[in-house]
């Protein structure tokens, strides 16, 4: 089982989130699994793609590129409040003058992982649909890897502005790394499908039906208590979603294609040139 280093990449974050519903999917049907981090949202992709892992927890983006190459399905989405979507932000210091996207001309940008959609393409998109070019109209690119790293390089100064989902941005203030109270929202995403649990497509047909099934009804097992059913960030869920449809990727598609890989390799130029 490989995961996106959504919120770090560290053994003790984005591993906790995922390991109480796979327990409970252990207790279920007896399977074990053997959680690990990749260190970036490629090397995730890379890995399903090289047979090195059955299962992953991709962003929406780096799903969609797996999916392409046809080595990846969908397994399960979280389910919250009758739905499963997430969305993407932009934040800046309470104090700060930024209030909307167009006041970002002349500003530092933290941005995650560049196969993210919530803590980089969504929100590189905003940018465009608001006419301006992150390239020339940022006066600084930072790539930090992961939403919470993101999140940090706002905080400590370093940045104007930070890139990640709201769901990052909601953990970390429950675990005291951010608070509410110095942050806003200077911009906010349309829905975005929740990040998928995805399948090995070269995994045995029973077995890709087993762990349907399993995800399916793993809220209303005896035995499985709410607490363990988790989602992106960590975050409690009603339960999962293994009937949810590939078209609902189709959004992440079409923000994915406004990143032409020109655009995409002068932005991580700029990014190294800091």
């Amino acid at each position: 089982m490989l995961l996106i280093p959504a919120d770090g990449g560290t053994e003790s974050g984005t591993k906790a989130d995922y390991a109480p519903v796979f327990n409970a999917i252990t207790r279920t049907t007896g399977l074990q699994f053997d959680l690990k981090v990749g260190q970036s949202y490629g090397a995730v992709v890379e890995g399903m793609c090289h047979q090195l892992a059955d299962i992953a927890f991709f962003g929406p983006v780096a799903y969609v590129q797996a999916h392409k190459r046809g080595c990846a399905q969908l397994l399960a989405v979280g389910v919250e409040k009758g739905a499963s979507i997430y969305y993407a932000g932009m934040f800046a210091k309470a104090d700060s003058p930024i209030a909307s996207i167009k006041d970002l001309k002349g500003k530092r940008v933290a941005f995650g992982d560049v196969n993210s959609a919530s803590s980089f393409t969504f929100q590189i998109a905003m940018l465009l649909d608001a006419g301006m070019d992150p390239v020339k109209d940022l006066s600084a690119i930072r790539m930090t890897g992961s939403h919470a790293s993101s999140l940090a390089a706002l905080v400590q100064d370093q940045v104007d502005v930070a890139s990640l989902s709201f769901d990052s941005y909601d953990k970390a203030v429950r675990e005291g790394a951010a608070d509410p109270k110095t942050i806003k929202v200077v911009a906010k995403s349309i829905a975005i499908p929740y990040p998928p649990l995805a399948l090995n497509t070269q995994l045995p047909d029973g077995l890709k039906t087993q762990l349907k099934n399993a995800f399916q009804t793993v809220n209303k097992v005896p035995g499985v208590t709410p607490d363990m059913i988790r989602g992106y960030g960590g975050g409690k869920i009603d339960g999962y979603d293994t009937k949810f449809s590939e078209e609902e990727f189709n959004v992440a598609a079409e923000k994915l294609a406004l990143l032409t890989d020109d655009l995409k390799g002068e932005i991580l130029k700029k990014a190294a040139a800091r």
